[in-house]
């Protein structure tokens, strides 16, 4: 699929956190707008941010080339201010998409916050190109809070295929965690969206992450399940067979059936529990 591409100078890199990031989020930050994973059932499709486009999502990117030029004198005036930092790098795109692997824009931030550190720092994604940064985000951990959360929302690759078909395989993902933690950070694993899984996901998430987070179509999308209707996931899940799967309450059973494998503490549902590490998890 061709991508157009282009190279942006953006106005702003920090973007003050609203919604699903209000629980203790003070922003948001996307070094590029558009997102080449193009899974399906992404909320950002129906954000102002593509229904203003011609282009349909995952067939356009914008590259910010000032982000970090932009993150140091946007952090350092808060400092100024005397303001915090709290910061959710993405939001609205993949940090590691595959065009980082040229551009490194995520990488040149993040060595500005090695430089300038937030208060805090997590970091969402679903790119194993993560495990290229360690070394900065080593660096990192030791002068902010950093969490790095990695979206595993199944372990089950026809699942994963079905729903977003040009996202990194469950196996390089789960490998990609494993060397995040075996590194010493801080990791979660986002089971967000709830996909179909097997009965040994419980297991396979063990020993790898530190936080397992849960969240679903309907509860997650930012508008009540609205967004996940209008993208037609109801009836993808009902053509497919998997319509027991779309409820919504199944963040509770997913959550039950995790906490009987795994230390209850480390389980997190919905947004009322999504960003608890800013509050006492790292201290």
């Amino acid at each position: 699929m061709q991508i157009q591409q282009r190279e942006i100078s953006a106005k702003k890199i920090l973007t003050e956190a609203t919604g699903y990031l209000d629980v203790g989020f003070t922003h948001s930050l996307n070094p590029y707008s558009g997102c080449s994973f193009s899974c399906r059932y992404c909320y950002v499709r129906e954000m102002p941010i593509q229904k203003f486009r011609d282009v349909p999502w995952g067939e356009w990117l914008d590259i910010k080339k000032n982000a970090a030029e932009n993150y140091r004198e946007e952090l350092l005036k808060l400092r100024k201010k005397g303001k915090p930092s709290n910061i959710f790098m993405s939001s609205a795109t993949d940090p590691y998409q595959p065009i980082e692997r040229k551009t490194a824009i995520t990488r040149s931030i993040l060595e500005e916050m090695v430089q300038h550190p937030p208060d805090f720092v997590q970091i969402q994604t679903r790119g194993p190109l993560i495990t290229r940064d360690i070394d900065l985000l080593v660096k990192l951990k030791d002068k902010c809070g950093l969490l790095v959360s990695m979206t595993v929302e199944t372990d089950r690759e026809e699942i994963k295929r079905l729903f977003a078909p040009l996202a990194p395989g469950i196996k390089l993902r789960l490998k990609a965690l494993k060397q995040l933690h075996d590194a010493g950070i801080f990791t979660q694993a986002a089971i967000s969206p709830v996909l179909p899984f097997t009965p040994d996901f419980p297991e396979r998430l063990s020993g790898i992450t530190d936080a397992i987070w849960i969240d679903t179509l309907s509860t997650g999308d930012g508008s009540f399940g609205k967004r996940s209707e209008r993208l037609g996931m109801p009836e993808l899940f009902e053509e497919q067979g998997l319509s027991k799967w779309y409820r919504n309450d199944i963040h509770q059973s997913v959550a039950k059936y995790f906490r009987k494998h795994l230390p209850g503490v480390i389980i997190r549902v919905s947004k009322e529990e999504a960003f608890p590490l800013l509050k006492h998890t790292l201290t």
